[in-house]
């Protein structure tokens, strides 16, 4: 199928171009609208328990949890006459506008120490912006800057989680286009490099620039239908551009090296098409697979990666295995134009490094498989101490304005207003009647570890006992036959101290069934709906991944070796991870950011589908020229070492430029796309050196013959479905297998 495309395409190649430019200029000028449309939030379940009780609340009370802060500050101190004044106004301003409730404040709540700082020069106004992370986003953008800078004649900065949603998006636009800036004149220089010629090292960037549009294209078009993540764009820019140069990489040098053997332009591109381009296709789809992964999971923001990555991956093998060819076509010799000095920029000798390495390697396969190991298993030990967190404002450089002002209520503030635990109580009949036992249970909740206060209609509690009695303000804890109660924790609870406030909440004894939100909550309930999504994740991946491992290679070993040094090697990764981000070592090495403890929830379980899939690209990529090269030969052991030496140098240039197209996010402003950057970068490194070069010549030493075993009707099936870059040759003549081998060939 894919030589007669590869014909199709070289006999229309001009016809072929200029409709690749019309679509591109369509993608590119419909994809661009959707960057407006893109969403901010998709980081809950909306099936979860504090999903459903913040549904509760703002249905039957009109309430939510404080999205805005307004940090109001002045030097005569926050009790002086004029400045009540002036906050009393700007919180009743703040409550009349369109789509704010809740918005209360220290002056309009009988000034409560709870939203006074310490040293009386500043106070509090809490609202709730009603409705979804793009709706508060929209609000933010018509309102937030009336309650910004000097207002009334006092100073106001703005947190909470409306404004870090709003600095979040804007910090992921501006470093959007800082990575691109910084990593296209890298890749071009680095490609120049490779091709030794500037003419062919803009091809991979024209199929790269191209597959962005297009994925922009197609994500456009899924916002008319579902929510996709602003953070899509940076996995459309990062992978589409980096599979871009992989793929595009790998035909340009085989078709290089069918020339070199003596083929004309056309039958070298064919060739190409029918080996290398098979290889991509069947790479990309390796790739989109592992990206399915994510699908099985609840959470928009997660799925988002696989809407932009799953289109991304397919589109860039399209790209490489048609445009390519075409462009390649009409441009014949001029490939080689505006060279540069140094190596030609045709295909290396077998007797290279790679195959050195891997002839060393096979020599003392045990010796070097068990000290890699271990050196990854080292690598990756911090990883069992993993602590995952929500993201809030921490995650933004400390010029954030959000940043800033929860600095200011974690250090200044005796308890944690907008990081209350929401406790719902659905069914009390009258609250009146019940208001005996809410009294007791509210008792109960305030002797918790960690808690500072707890409000609801029949007063205020601390430490078992009721501080306050009920107010004007209590009675908006109660409605006909429903209750609330906030739960207010000493300290910001988004972390595993978070979690079990929640879990001692949830089985404290209550007298009437309770439903609890907020973000501890949040965390918790995310936190359970990722673990309990994640084997149906881990196998939609692992199960692809062994089916198509079988139909390229025909082996049963084979697959399940790729399944294991690929979780090896990203164990590694996480543990760097770990010890950089969650421990702060890199602090201040890849740019400062705040260390918290922990690692936003989301992180992990990205990068190992990202990952993974790019680890499998690599895989792929080496097994078809090793099973190309045992399939002409019938040697388990020089196969080997001449696939690893005809593919090595091109998967480490193709590993190193989109490493620097994923660090790049390490310029980030925001945290954890620095982790995703530097884990990205440090998978796809490992992975292509260390796993390629050490660990699978030493285990496929081992293994032998045996690597290409399969039982006899799994033979006799990949004979027929089975997929191969080229037809099997017979052995060369005079060709002895190793004697310490058992090699069973597959035969078709």
């Amino acid at each position: 199928m894919l030589q007669s495309l590869a014909r199709a395409v070289l006999r229309q190649r001009r016809r072929f171009l200029r409709v690749a430019l019309l679509l591109f200029v369509v993608a590119a000028a419909v994809g661009a609208t959707a960057f407006p449309r893109l969403s901010a939030g998709g980081y809950e379940d909306p099936g979860t328990e504090s999903a459903r009780a913040a549904a509760f609340l703002a249905d039957r009370f009109d309430v939510g949890q404080p999205n805005l802060v307004l940090l109001v500050e002045d030097a005569r101190g926050v009790d002086d006459a004029a400045v009540a004044a002036a906050a009393a106004r700007v919180t009743e301003r703040l409550s009349a506008e369109p789509d704010v409730h809740q918005a209360y404040s220290y002056w309009s709540t009988g000034r409560p120490a709870a939203l006074r700082a310490a040293d009386s020069r500043s106070a509090l106004i809490l609202a709730w912006v009603e409705g979804d992370e793009n709706h508060v986003q929209r609000w933010m953008s018509e309102h937030g800057g009336t309650y910004e800078g000097t207002v009334e004649g006092v100073a106001i900065r703005q947190g909470g989680t409306a404004k870090a949603g709003v600095e979040m998006t804007d910090r992921t636009m501006a470093d959007l286009i800082k990575a691109e800036a910084l990593a296209m004149p890298v890749l071009l220089v680095l490609l120049i490099f490779v091709f030794r010629g500037v003419v062919a090292a803009a091809m991979p960037l024209v199929i790269g620039t191209l597959t962005m549009a297009c994925a922009f294209f197609v994500l456009r078009v899924l916002t008319l239908f579902t929510e996709v993540s602003v953070f899509a764009m940076n996995i459309t820019t990062g992978l589409g551009l980096g599979l871009a140069v992989d793929y595009s990489l790998f035909v340009i040098s085989r078709y290089r090296e069918e020339l070199a053997r003596g083929a004309d332009t056309d039958t070298a591109l064919i060739t190409s098409v029918r080996t290398a381009g098979r290889t991509v296709a069947f790479s990309a789809v390796t790739v989109a697979l592992a990206l399915g992964g994510l699908l099985v999971f609840p959470f928009s923001f997660l799925r988002s990666f696989a809407y932009s990555g799953i289109p991304v991956a397919l589109i860039a093998a399209l790209a490489s295995v048609t445009v390519l060819p075409a462009l390649l076509r009409v441009l014949g010799p001029r490939i080689d134009s505006l060279r540069v000095p140094g190596r030609s920029g045709r295909p290396r000798q077998e007797e290279n490094f790679w195959h050195r390495t891997a002839t060393a390697v096979m020599r003392f396969p045990l010796p070097v498989g068990l000290a890699t190991v271990a050196l990854l298993l080292l690598l990756g030990a911090p990883f069992l101490h993993l602590k995952l967190s929500l993201a809030d404002e921490r995650v933004l450089p400390s010029s954030a304005s959000s940043f800033q002002v929860g600095e200011v209520m974690r250090n200044a503030y005796p308890s944690q207003e907008n990081h209350a635990a929401l406790v719902v109580l659905r069914a009390v009949g009258d609250p009146a009647g019940a208001a005996g036992e809410v009294d007791a249970y509210a008792q109960r909740l305030s002797r918790l570890d960690g808690v500072a206060r707890v409000d609801t209609y029949t007063g205020g509690y601390a430490h078992g006992e009721r501080r306050t009695p009920p107010g004007a303000a209590s009675a908006a804890f109660a409605v006909e036959r429903s209750a609330y109660l906030k739960v207010v924790p000493e300290e910001p609870e988004t972390n595993d101290a978070g979690r079990e406030l929640v879990r001692e909440i949830r089985t404290a004894p209550a007298p009437f069934p309770v439903q609890v939100t907020g973000p501890g909550a949040v965390l918790e309930d995310s936190l359970h709906s990722l673990t309990s999504k994640m084997p149906w994740a881990l196998a939609v991946i692992g199960g692809s991944t062994l089916v198509l491992l079988f139909l390229l290679t025909g082996s049963v070993l084979l697959p399940i070796k790729a399944l294991v040094l690929n979780l090896l090697s990203l164990s590694a990764t996480f543990g760097v991870l770990v010890w950089g981000f969650q421990e702060g070592h890199l602090d201040g090495v890849i740019g400062s950011f705040t260390v918290t403890g922990a690692i936003t929830w989301s992180v992990p379980m990205l990068l190992f589908c990202i990952a993974f899939g790019l680890s499998m690209d690599y895989e792929v990529f080496l097994l078809s020229r090793i099973k190309e090269e045992y399939e002409r030969t019938g040697d388990p052991v020089g196969s080997v070492a001449r696939g690893l030496g005809r593919t090595g140098s091109l998967v480490s240039a193709a590993a190193l430029l989109v490493a620097i197209v994923f660090a790049g996010f390490m310029t980030s402003g925001i945290t954890y796309l620095k982790a995703i950057g530097l884990g990205l970068a440090l998978a796809v490194l490992m992975d292509a050196t260390v796993v390629r070069g050490l660990l699978v010549p030493a285990f496929m030493r081992l293994a032998g013959g045996a690597n290409w075993w399969a039982p006899g009707p799994l033979r006799r099936l990949h004979a027929r479905i089975g997929l191969r870059e080229s037809e099997p040759a017979e052995p060369a003549p005079g060709h002895r297998a190793d004697p310490d081998a058992l090699v069973t060939r597959s035969r078709t």
